[in-house]
């Protein structure tokens, strides 16, 4: 009978263990924005393009229009 106090006070204090590092984390800030890092995988990079290399596309096209 005497294991069963021994094993019920160690869970005691491993559940306010994790009751305390869990209070400690949402003070913190971990869990303010849950639902962005769910979703931010699903939405494409925008790929940036340099004016100059738009221009250059652009001129490419106008002398391949010109030589057919």
């Amino acid at each position: 009978m005497s294991v069963i106090y021994f094993l019920i006070s160690i869970s005691v204090v491993v559940a306010g263990i994790f009751l305390y590092l869990f209070i400690k984390s949402v003070k913190s800030g971990q869990f303010d924005d849950a639902y962005t890092p769910s979703v931010r995988m699903l939405f494409d990079d925008e790929v940036k393009v340099s004016p100059r290399k738009s221009e250059d596309k652009k001129n490419n096209n106008k002398q391949k229009e010109n030589q057919i």
